[in-house]
């Protein structure tokens, strides 16, 4: 049967593991020079909703990189665009390519996409979850930290896709999450639930500075995601005191390091000298977005379509 990749639940903590113990094989290889064309002949369609940097790179070089093929295809070029169902998209993609990523704004049009779909499907981003995102953040705490069991998490800003991903991600890692947020802005409750039904640990708080105190990593993003420009005085307002700056980066641990998925608004969620600081894995994070991801591929695909 084939295997999605929608949820960061949709792998288990084994597979977790292998999926970045290859990812963190894959880096030496690239940085080697090794060629590794363990994906000859395989072909990924990527379908964009929203805009992207790091996702469209980080996918294409990745399927290049591993001897495949990866196509762009923006909804403004395809009949999706036009008032074609998602199910029938589905159905005719997986009669061409081994797999499809979708970056979407609903996270339904990937679940429905996956459900017609006879190739893995690969969320790319929604509105509920970055998966793709929290594997990349994983493999950069594991280089960094090793043993990720116990580490305190510190999350603060909106409780977006990124953040519900981080919470998931409690119960396949054991890291313990605390979540600082504005009223309003808190994650998903049913994530929550969710992560503590099946043993993650999250706190929540309204506190930023209660978040971060002893936390070994710091985790933020942009206040303001796409679609939500409309709202941006309004959050900017609701987040006022949230921003990951040089005080509250002396709350955590001192050896605490800072994450953010990018792209950075500086001087709102985080400060021009935590970004750039030596504190930051931020440009290490960007670069596993590569890795992890083609061990994800490889494992999605090697012995698929």
């Amino acid at each position: 049967m084939k295997k999605d990749f929608i949820s960061i639940l949709d792998v288990t903590s084994d597979e977790l593991k292998q999926i970045l113990s290859d990812a963190i094989r894959l880096k030496q290889l690239r940085t080697r020079g090794t060629i590794h064309h363990v994906l000859r002949g395989k072909s990924l369609a990527m379908i964009f909703e929203k805009s992207s940097t790091r996702t469209h790179i980080s996918f294409e070089v990745g399927m290049n990189e591993l001897g495949g093929t990866a196509l762009f295809l923006s909804t403004r070029d395809l009949q999706l665009g036009r008032g074609e169902e998602v199910r029938d998209t589905a159905r005719v993609a997986s009669r061409y390519v081994s797999a499809v990523m979708i970056r979407a704004y609903q996270h339904s049009t990937i679940e429905e996409f996956a459900q017609y779909a006879t190739i893995p499907v690969i969320n790319g981003l929604s509105d509920r979850e970055h998966p793709c995102q929290l594997l990349a953040d994983i493999m950069t705490i594991r280089e960094h930290f090793g043993d990720m069991k116990g580490l305190r998490i510190a999350w603060v800003g909106d409780g977006n896709n990124v953040c519900n991903s981080l919470v998931l991600s409690s119960a396949l890692t054991g890291m313990e999450i605390s979540v600082a947020s504005p009223g309003g802005y808190a994650p998903s409750k049913k994530i929550i639930r969710h992560a503590k039904e099946i043993g993650g640990t999250v706190r929540l708080t309204r506190s930023p500075d209660d978040a971060v105190r002893d936390a070994d990593v710091i985790v933020t993003d942009t206040w303001i995601s796409m679609g939500e420009e409309n709202e941006r005085e309004a959050r900017l307002e609701a987040f006022r005191g949230y921003t990951v700056d040089e005080h509250l980066l002396k709350l955590a641990s001192p050896d605490a390091r800072v994450l953010h998925c990018l792209p950075a608004h500086r001087g709102e969620e985080i400060s021009n000298g935590v970004i750039d600081g030596n504190q930051s894995l931020v440009w290490d994070e960007a670069e596993n977005r590569l890795h992890a991801q083609k061990a994800l591929l490889i494992k999605l695909l090697k012995n698929g379509k």
